[in-house]
């Protein structure tokens, strides 16, 4: 039964599992490969092509809908309403914070919210406040307030 399906009932259905796939494990690619395969399933079901003209059509329209979806990405790219979604750093500057082990040597712990973070700054005593400028590696630079 398999061996009897016509070779574009292949391409389309790797077009449709290409599709799936992308909205599984979004990443803006592989749903330019999927068009790709559609369009040479549908080519395939037009021209009845050979095993060979199918791979090159693939490879082509491959190539062309990736260059394509790269270009409409890069062209209109996506602008976010919190462009620091997912900067936990960036989105403290401006804080105030709580000294909760003093500095010494320009590093110490502060308190933001209920978790306490490394911090990088000018040595502060114990229970000082201070304000988030920044953020080196994983601790938050502070200055005093």
């Amino acid at each position: 039964m398999i061996d009897q399906l016509a070779p574009h009932f292949w391409w389309l259905s790797l077009a449709f599992a290409l599709a799936i796939a992308e909205m599984v494990i979004p990443g803006v690619f592989l749903i330019w490969l999927g068009g790709a395969a559609l369009v040479t399933g549908l080519a395939t079901m037009a021209f009845d092509l050979g095993h060979s003209a199918q791979l090159a059509v693939a490879a082509v329209t491959a190539i062309g809908s990736v260059y394509l979806g790269r270009r409409v990405i890069h062209d209109h790219p996506t602008v976010s309403d919190d462009p620091m979604l997912n900067d936990r750093t960036a989105r403290l500057i401006g804080h105030v914070v709580t000294v909760t082990q003093g500095f010494e040597n320009g590093q110490g712990r502060v308190k933001v919210g209920d978790t306490e973070w490394l911090a990088n700054g000018p040595d502060l005593v114990l229970g000082a406040k201070a304000r988030v400028i920044g953020s080196t590696g994983g601790a938050l630079d502070v200055e005093g307030v």
